[in-house]
């Protein structure tokens, strides 16, 4: 990587009836952000005009007619359609969604021709207009990689991945298997490691039930999947803990202690992340080649047009894209030129005693409030 150039941040406009525009504009109002990267928009010249105006914001930017083009310096606009779409802020509509869409075709498009870095993706809200899977399984299956990304929830206190995708609590239980939980924790610890830089990350895994089953008296989930998926991921030298009850991990301060958490469904994550945290929350979709963040705004399409949108969610994900990007090539650095072997290797097991932190159930299953007592 050229450590002079600046990072190429392809940045999509959302659904054009909400506030995609107004979350661009004011970031890059920010001189020092034009100093950080070269942004690269793709969305319409129109529509960006239209919500400039409407909204009031100074903003100049550069139409461009390929990727290659980006300019440093300047808000670069790549259109992605030449057509007239009428704009109506705030109004679910099929097609305000899918000029949102179209835009990430096209920037996946040129990203498999190398033409930018980094993703970031402005918000398209699954409404009753507009039905879609999402953009992280819309941006994974158009990238056509083996296997699943995995969502990560981060902003300055947590980092929260998902390990089943927005399902109806009645199918949960039964998309749990040791298998994906091992795989879900597996991409975890490796993102922890490449793209933040954590040489040891520590994993919470939430329990399924209330109270993590309680000794399976409320399920068994924890004791016939969690927790034999834990006792096999610590047997690979990840350091994998619980399962935690999620009310008392989050009441008690519990996540302080760890690097990253696994939640079990969309609420039992998304609940605490968005009410412990004042800072803007940011969604990460690890286990892919490319790098892309979203702004984790709920409900962004209510507030579209009032001007009120805090673009500090975008910045942020820019932010964090980069920062992965440069840790990814750091991480990999030394792997493009490894030392040769001079010696056959020896597993040495009294190092890997000395150093471990201990591995037995009960020093990695949360106590309940009976055995603490006892102690």
């Amino acid at each position: 990587m050229n450590e002079n150039k600046k990072i190429r941040v392809a940045i999509t406009h959302g659904d054009t009836n909400g506030i995609g525009y107004e979350l661009i504009f004011k970031t890059f109002a920010e001189s020092e952000m034009l100093e950080l990267c070269t942004p690269i928009i793709y969305g319409s010249p129109k529509v960006a005009t239209y919500h400039r105006n409407a909204l009031d914001i100074e903003a100049n930017f550069t139409i461009i007619n390929d990727a290659s083009e980006a300019q440093e310096g300047r808000l670069n606009l790549l259109p992605v359609f030449d057509e007239e779409i009428k704009v109506e802020f705030g109004v679910p509509s099929e097609e305000s969604g899918n000029a949102g869409l179209r835009a990430v075709d096209c920037a996946l498009e040129d990203y498999k021709k190398g033409l930018f870095d980094v993703l970031v993706t402005a918000p398209i809200d699954n409404n009753n207009q507009f039905h879609f899977s999402g953009q992280s399984r819309y941006i994974e299956d158009h990238l056509e990689t083996e296997g699943q990304g995995l969502s990560i929830l981060v902003n300055d206190e947590l980092r929260v991945a998902l390990a089943t995708r927005n399902l109806p609590l009645r199918q949960v239980s039964e998309s749990l298997s040791k298998t994906s939980i091992i795989n879900n924790v597996t991409t975890l610890f490796q993102s922890l490691r490449r793209d933040f830089r954590i040489s040891c990350p520590r994993i919470a895994l939430l329990g399924l039930n209330p109270k993590a089953g309680d000794n399976g008296l409320l399920g068994s989930e924890e004791m016939e999947i969690i927790a034999p998926a834990i006792d096999e991921l610590v047997e690979k030298d990840i350091q994998a803990f619980g399962p935690y009850a999620a009310d008392t991990f989050f009441g008690c301060n519990e996540a302080e202690e760890f690097d990253g958490v696994l939640a079990m469904y969309y609420e039992q994550g998304l609940s605490p992340f968005r009410t412990l945290s004042a800072s803007p929350g940011i969604n990460y979709t690890a286990g892919l080649p490319l790098v892309r963040t979203a702004p984790e705004l709920p409900n962004s399409l209510s507030i579209a047009g009032k001007a009120i949108a805090d673009e500090q969610s975008l910045r942020h994900a820019i932010y964090l894209a980069i920062d992965i990007f440069r840790n990814r090539a750091d991480y990999d650095a030394p792997m493009g030129n490894p030392l040769p072997k001079l010696y056959k290797e020896k597993r040495d097991e009294s190092d890997k005693v000395r150093f471990a932190i201990p591995r037995k159930r009960e020093d990695r299953t949360p106590q309940s409030e009976n055995e603490k007592e006892a102690h």
